[in-house]
Protein backbone atom coordinates (compact mmCIF):
# COMPACT_ATOMS: atom_id res chain seq x y z
CA UNK A 1 0.00 0.00 0.00
CA UNK A 2 1.38 3.12 -1.02
CA UNK A 3 2.56 5.66 1.91
CA UNK A 4 0.42 8.49 2.99
CA UNK A 5 1.73 11.97 1.81
CA UNK A 6 1.18 14.74 3.59
CA UNK A 7 -0.31 17.81 1.34
CA UNK A 8 1.31 21.42 0.79
CA UNK A 9 -1.75 23.70 -0.22
CA UNK A 10 0.41 27.15 -1.94
CA UNK A 11 -2.02 29.77 -3.15
CA UNK A 12 -0.74 30.44 -6.62
CA UNK A 13 -2.42 33.70 -9.17
CA UNK A 14 -6.19 32.60 -9.37
CA UNK A 15 -5.93 32.53 -5.66
CA UNK A 16 -4.20 35.68 -5.47
CA UNK A 17 -5.97 37.67 -7.62
CA UNK A 18 -8.55 38.10 -4.73
CA UNK A 19 -6.16 39.53 -2.40
CA UNK A 20 -6.95 43.29 -2.21
CA UNK A 21 -3.93 44.62 -1.38
CA UNK A 22 -4.95 48.36 -0.49
CA UNK A 23 -8.02 46.19 2.27
CA UNK A 24 -8.36 47.71 5.21
CA UNK A 25 -6.58 45.28 8.46
CA UNK A 26 -9.79 45.01 9.78
CA UNK A 27 -11.27 43.14 6.82
CA UNK A 28 -8.51 40.72 7.57
CA UNK A 29 -10.89 38.17 8.87
CA UNK A 30 -12.99 38.26 5.64
CA UNK A 31 -9.51 37.62 3.66
CA UNK A 32 -8.53 34.98 5.58
CA UNK A 33 -12.41 32.71 5.19
CA UNK A 34 -12.01 33.51 1.18
CA UNK A 35 -8.94 32.11 0.90
CA UNK A 36 -9.82 29.05 3.06
CA UNK A 37 -13.12 28.61 1.08
CA UNK A 38 -10.58 28.55 -2.14
CA UNK A 39 -8.28 26.45 -0.60
CA UNK A 40 -11.24 24.03 0.66
CA UNK A 41 -12.56 24.10 -3.13
CA UNK A 42 -9.05 23.06 -4.25
CA UNK A 43 -9.03 20.16 -2.55
CA UNK A 44 -12.52 19.05 -2.84
CA UNK A 45 -11.42 16.81 -5.21
CA UNK A 46 -13.72 14.98 -7.72
CA UNK A 47 -14.32 11.23 -7.27
CA UNK A 48 -14.88 8.79 -10.59
CA UNK A 49 -15.01 5.13 -11.11
CA UNK A 50 -12.58 4.65 -8.02
CA UNK A 51 -10.22 7.11 -8.83
CA UNK A 52 -9.22 11.01 -7.46
CA UNK A 53 -9.01 13.79 -10.00
CA UNK A 54 -8.28 17.61 -9.23
CA UNK A 55 -10.82 19.87 -8.09
CA UNK A 56 -9.15 22.96 -9.71
CA UNK A 57 -10.07 23.62 -13.59
CA UNK A 58 -11.97 20.36 -13.05
CA UNK A 59 -12.12 18.41 -16.27
CA UNK A 60 -8.75 20.24 -17.69
CA UNK A 61 -6.75 17.32 -17.10
CA UNK A 62 -7.41 13.23 -17.87
CA UNK A 63 -5.41 11.59 -15.32
CA UNK A 64 -5.74 10.95 -11.55
CA UNK A 65 -3.99 12.58 -9.06
CA UNK A 66 -4.45 9.82 -5.84
CA UNK A 67 -1.43 7.82 -4.73
CA UNK A 68 -1.54 5.57 -6.95
CA UNK A 69 -0.97 7.84 -9.91
CA UNK A 70 1.59 9.94 -8.18
CA UNK A 71 3.78 6.84 -7.41
CA UNK A 72 3.25 6.24 -11.12
CA UNK A 73 4.63 9.91 -12.05
CA UNK A 74 7.70 9.24 -8.99
CA UNK A 75 8.28 5.72 -11.30
CA UNK A 76 8.30 7.64 -14.02
CA UNK A 77 11.00 10.04 -12.77
CA UNK A 78 13.55 7.43 -11.84
CA UNK A 79 13.11 5.98 -14.97
CA UNK A 80 14.08 9.50 -17.24
CA UNK A 81 17.30 9.72 -14.31
CA UNK A 82 18.30 6.22 -15.64
CA UNK A 83 17.60 6.79 -19.12
CA UNK A 84 19.65 10.41 -18.79
CA UNK A 85 22.73 9.00 -17.17
CA UNK A 86 21.56 10.54 -14.13
CA UNK A 87 21.24 14.13 -15.25
CA UNK A 88 18.14 16.06 -14.52
CA UNK A 89 18.25 17.94 -17.57
CA UNK A 90 20.03 18.04 -20.94
CA UNK A 91 19.89 22.32 -21.60
CA UNK A 92 23.27 24.04 -20.97
CA UNK A 93 21.67 26.48 -18.41
CA UNK A 94 25.44 26.68 -16.75
CA UNK A 95 26.17 26.56 -13.39
CA UNK A 96 24.14 29.29 -11.30
CA UNK A 97 20.56 29.25 -12.13
CA UNK A 98 18.22 31.90 -10.31
CA UNK A 99 14.71 31.56 -11.09
CA UNK A 100 13.37 28.23 -12.26
CA UNK A 101 10.00 27.54 -12.89
CA UNK A 102 8.64 23.70 -13.66
CA UNK A 103 5.36 23.64 -15.23
CA UNK A 104 3.14 21.16 -14.77
CA UNK A 105 5.02 19.83 -11.34
CA UNK A 106 3.32 17.18 -10.56
CA UNK A 107 4.79 15.20 -7.29
CA UNK A 108 7.07 17.93 -7.41
CA UNK A 109 10.03 15.74 -6.93
CA UNK A 110 11.82 16.92 -9.85
CA UNK A 111 11.88 20.92 -8.44
CA UNK A 112 12.65 19.36 -5.02
CA UNK A 113 15.87 17.32 -6.80
CA UNK A 114 16.52 20.61 -9.02
CA UNK A 115 16.63 22.94 -5.61
CA UNK A 116 18.38 20.88 -3.65
CA UNK A 117 20.99 20.87 -6.78
CA UNK A 118 21.30 24.16 -6.70
CA UNK A 119 20.53 25.67 -3.75
CA UNK A 120 21.12 29.12 -5.00
CA UNK A 121 17.97 28.96 -7.39
CA UNK A 122 14.50 30.05 -6.57
CA UNK A 123 12.53 27.30 -7.91
CA UNK A 124 8.45 27.28 -8.33
CA UNK A 125 6.33 23.95 -9.66
CA UNK A 126 3.00 25.33 -10.80
CA UNK A 127 0.27 22.26 -11.07
CA UNK A 128 -3.88 21.98 -11.18
CA UNK A 129 -3.32 19.76 -8.11
CA UNK A 130 -1.38 20.68 -4.27
CA UNK A 131 0.07 17.01 -4.07
CA UNK A 132 3.25 18.18 -3.64
CA UNK A 133 5.23 17.38 -0.43
CA UNK A 134 4.70 19.86 2.82
CA UNK A 135 8.25 19.50 3.49
CA UNK A 136 10.83 21.14 0.77
CA UNK A 137 13.94 22.43 0.47
CA UNK A 138 13.69 26.38 1.62
CA UNK A 139 14.42 27.72 -2.20
CA UNK A 140 11.18 25.35 -3.22
CA UNK A 141 7.55 26.17 -3.65
CA UNK A 142 4.64 25.04 -5.50
CA UNK A 143 1.62 27.34 -6.43
CA UNK A 144 -2.03 25.63 -7.69
CA UNK A 145 -2.26 27.22 -11.52
CA UNK A 146 -3.46 26.43 -14.56
CA UNK A 147 -0.18 26.68 -17.36
CA UNK A 148 -3.11 27.39 -20.23
CA UNK A 149 -3.95 30.74 -18.47
CA UNK A 150 -1.98 33.62 -18.24
CA UNK A 151 0.75 32.72 -16.03
CA UNK A 152 0.93 35.80 -13.62
CA UNK A 153 4.49 35.97 -13.12
CA UNK A 154 6.85 38.71 -14.36
CA UNK A 155 7.88 38.31 -17.72
CA UNK A 156 11.83 38.07 -18.78
CA UNK A 157 11.84 36.33 -15.37
CA UNK A 158 13.21 32.92 -15.33
CA UNK A 159 16.35 31.17 -16.67
CA UNK A 160 14.98 28.04 -17.02
CA UNK A 161 11.74 26.33 -17.46
CA UNK A 162 11.28 22.79 -17.48
CA UNK A 163 8.37 21.31 -18.63
CA UNK A 164 7.47 17.14 -18.64
CA UNK A 165 4.79 15.02 -19.84
CA UNK A 166 2.18 17.76 -20.59
CA UNK A 167 1.05 15.35 -23.52
CA UNK A 168 -2.52 15.58 -24.14
CA UNK A 169 -3.08 18.70 -21.39
CA UNK A 170 -2.71 21.48 -24.03
CA UNK A 171 -5.40 22.73 -26.20
CA UNK A 172 -3.31 25.84 -27.94
CA UNK A 173 0.39 24.63 -28.01
CA UNK A 174 1.60 28.05 -29.90
CA UNK A 175 -0.08 30.33 -27.37
CA UNK A 176 1.71 27.90 -24.49
CA UNK A 177 5.21 28.33 -26.22
CA UNK A 178 4.22 32.19 -26.89
CA UNK A 179 4.14 32.65 -22.81
CA UNK A 180 7.36 30.46 -22.43
CA UNK A 181 9.14 32.99 -24.21
CA UNK A 182 7.59 36.08 -22.57
CA UNK A 183 8.65 34.68 -19.24
CA UNK A 184 12.12 33.29 -20.05
CA UNK A 185 15.07 35.61 -19.52
CA UNK A 186 17.18 36.87 -22.94
CA UNK A 187 19.77 33.97 -22.97
CA UNK A 188 17.21 31.79 -20.81
CA UNK A 189 16.54 28.07 -21.71
CA UNK A 190 13.74 25.59 -22.08
CA UNK A 191 13.10 22.36 -22.03
CA UNK A 192 10.57 19.60 -22.84
CA UNK A 193 10.57 16.12 -21.82
CA UNK A 194 7.95 13.91 -23.73
CA UNK A 195 6.94 10.61 -24.96
CA UNK A 196 4.79 8.94 -26.58
CA UNK A 197 1.33 6.77 -26.01
CA UNK A 198 2.34 4.31 -28.77
CA UNK A 199 4.34 0.91 -28.50
CA UNK A 200 6.29 0.27 -30.97
CA UNK A 201 9.24 -2.47 -31.92
CA UNK A 202 11.88 -2.77 -34.60
CA UNK A 203 11.84 -6.36 -35.15
CA UNK A 204 7.80 -6.43 -35.69
CA UNK A 205 7.24 -8.36 -32.42
CA UNK A 206 3.96 -6.85 -31.83
CA UNK A 207 1.37 -9.17 -34.45
CA UNK A 208 -1.43 -7.68 -36.79
CA UNK A 209 -4.60 -7.41 -34.61
CA UNK A 210 -2.80 -7.38 -30.99
CA UNK A 211 -4.52 -5.26 -28.36
CA UNK A 212 -1.43 -2.87 -28.43
CA UNK A 213 -2.25 -1.19 -31.96
CA UNK A 214 -5.74 -0.86 -30.41
CA UNK A 215 -4.64 0.81 -27.74
CA UNK A 216 -2.55 3.26 -29.65
CA UNK A 217 -5.41 3.87 -31.75
CA UNK A 218 -7.60 4.91 -28.61
CA UNK A 219 -5.49 7.36 -26.99
CA UNK A 220 -4.50 8.92 -30.25
CA UNK A 221 -8.29 9.13 -31.27
CA UNK A 222 -8.86 10.33 -27.22
CA UNK A 223 -6.77 13.13 -27.48
CA UNK A 224 -7.23 14.39 -30.72
CA UNK A 225 -11.02 14.53 -29.94
CA UNK A 226 -10.59 16.42 -26.71
CA UNK A 227 -8.64 18.78 -28.82
CA UNK A 228 -5.25 18.23 -26.62
CA UNK A 229 -2.89 15.83 -28.70
CA UNK A 230 -0.80 13.13 -27.41
CA UNK A 231 1.37 13.29 -30.35
CA UNK A 232 3.55 16.50 -28.97
CA UNK A 233 6.80 14.40 -28.75
CA UNK A 234 6.82 14.48 -32.51
CA UNK A 235 5.36 18.23 -32.63
CA UNK A 236 7.28 19.83 -29.92
CA UNK A 237 10.78 20.69 -31.95
CA UNK A 238 8.73 22.51 -34.68
CA UNK A 239 6.64 24.48 -32.17
CA UNK A 240 9.68 25.54 -30.57
CA UNK A 241 11.61 26.86 -33.55
CA UNK A 242 8.26 28.69 -34.43
CA UNK A 243 7.90 30.18 -31.11
CA UNK A 244 11.49 32.12 -31.69
CA UNK A 245 13.72 30.23 -29.44
CA UNK A 246 17.08 29.44 -30.66
CA UNK A 247 20.07 26.87 -30.31
CA UNK A 248 17.30 24.41 -30.25
CA UNK A 249 18.40 20.80 -30.09
CA UNK A 250 16.75 17.98 -29.91
CA UNK A 251 17.55 14.05 -28.76
CA UNK A 252 15.82 11.06 -28.91
CA UNK A 253 15.54 7.38 -26.68
CA UNK A 254 13.62 4.22 -26.80
CA UNK A 255 12.19 3.01 -23.57
CA UNK A 256 11.94 -0.88 -23.59
CA UNK A 257 8.94 -2.04 -22.06
CA UNK A 258 9.80 -5.25 -19.92
CA UNK A 259 13.69 -6.26 -19.77
CA UNK A 260 13.97 -7.86 -22.86
CA UNK A 261 16.98 -5.38 -23.70
CA UNK A 262 20.53 -6.99 -23.69
CA UNK A 263 22.17 -3.78 -23.00
CA UNK A 264 22.32 -4.32 -18.92
CA UNK A 265 21.22 -0.57 -18.82
CA UNK A 266 18.83 -0.89 -20.67
CA UNK A 267 17.08 -4.15 -19.39
CA UNK A 268 17.16 -1.98 -15.53
CA UNK A 269 15.03 0.70 -17.56
CA UNK A 270 12.96 -1.54 -19.02
CA UNK A 271 11.62 -3.07 -15.63
CA UNK A 272 11.28 -0.17 -14.18
CA UNK A 273 9.07 1.12 -17.47
CA UNK A 274 7.31 -1.69 -17.11
CA UNK A 275 6.41 -1.47 -13.26
CA UNK A 276 5.17 1.78 -14.38
CA UNK A 277 3.31 0.77 -17.12
CA UNK A 278 1.05 -1.84 -14.64
CA UNK A 279 1.26 1.23 -11.75
CA UNK A 280 -0.26 3.81 -14.36
CA UNK A 281 -2.46 1.82 -17.36
CA UNK A 282 -5.52 2.35 -15.43
CA UNK A 283 -5.15 6.03 -14.34
CA UNK A 284 -4.07 6.56 -18.06
CA UNK A 285 -7.38 5.38 -19.53
CA UNK A 286 -10.09 5.28 -17.38
CA UNK A 287 -11.19 8.92 -17.52
CA UNK A 288 -9.79 9.24 -21.56
CA UNK A 289 -11.96 5.84 -22.50
CA UNK A 290 -15.15 6.66 -20.35
CA UNK A 291 -15.31 10.58 -20.68
CA UNK A 292 -14.34 11.03 -23.97
CA UNK A 293 -14.69 7.80 -26.23
CA UNK A 294 -17.87 7.12 -24.61
CA UNK A 295 -17.21 3.36 -23.14
CA UNK A 296 -18.80 2.00 -20.08
CA UNK A 297 -16.65 1.31 -16.75
CA UNK A 298 -16.88 -2.56 -17.59
CA UNK A 299 -15.43 -1.88 -20.81
CA UNK A 300 -12.56 -0.55 -19.82
CA UNK A 301 -11.82 -2.90 -17.19
CA UNK A 302 -11.53 -5.62 -20.35
CA UNK A 303 -9.64 -3.59 -22.29
CA UNK A 304 -6.73 -2.89 -19.11
CA UNK A 305 -7.11 -6.69 -18.63
CA UNK A 306 -6.11 -7.55 -22.41
CA UNK A 307 -2.95 -4.64 -22.24
CA UNK A 308 -1.95 -6.36 -19.12
CA UNK A 309 -1.73 -9.60 -20.92
CA UNK A 310 0.12 -8.04 -23.58
CA UNK A 311 2.62 -6.67 -20.54
CA UNK A 312 3.51 -10.39 -19.74
CA UNK A 313 4.31 -11.72 -23.09
CA UNK A 314 7.84 -12.04 -23.53
CA UNK A 315 8.01 -12.48 -26.98
CA UNK A 316 6.87 -8.76 -27.80
CA UNK A 317 9.98 -6.11 -27.21
CA UNK A 318 8.38 -3.58 -27.35
CA UNK A 319 9.40 0.63 -26.24
CA UNK A 320 8.08 3.92 -25.72
CA UNK A 321 9.36 7.01 -27.87
CA UNK A 322 10.85 9.87 -25.62
CA UNK A 323 11.73 12.88 -26.90
CA UNK A 324 13.95 15.80 -24.83
CA UNK A 325 14.15 18.94 -26.84
CA UNK A 326 15.74 22.47 -25.49
CA UNK A 327 16.14 26.25 -27.00
CA UNK A 328 16.80 29.36 -25.58
CA UNK A 329 15.77 32.82 -25.87
CA UNK A 330 17.54 35.13 -28.05
CA UNK A 331 19.92 37.49 -26.05
CA UNK A 332 18.26 40.99 -27.28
Amino acid sequence: MAEEREYAIAPAAPIDLFRDEDADSAYGGDIQSETASLTSSITNYRFENGRRYHAYREGEYWAPNDETQNDQLDIANHIFLLLFDGKLFQAPIGSSPQEVLDVGTGTGIWAIDFADQFPSANVIGTDLSPIQPLWVPPNCQFEVHDCTQEWGFRENRFDFIHVRALYGSIADWSAFYDQVYAHLKPGGWYEQVEYSVDWKTDDDSIPPGHIFHNATANYIEAGEKMGKTFRILDLQKEHIVRAGLINVAEKRYKMPLGPWAKDKRLKEIGRWHLLEAYQGIEGWTMALFTRVLGWSFEEVQVFLARVRQGFQDRKIHAYTRVSVVYGQKPVQ
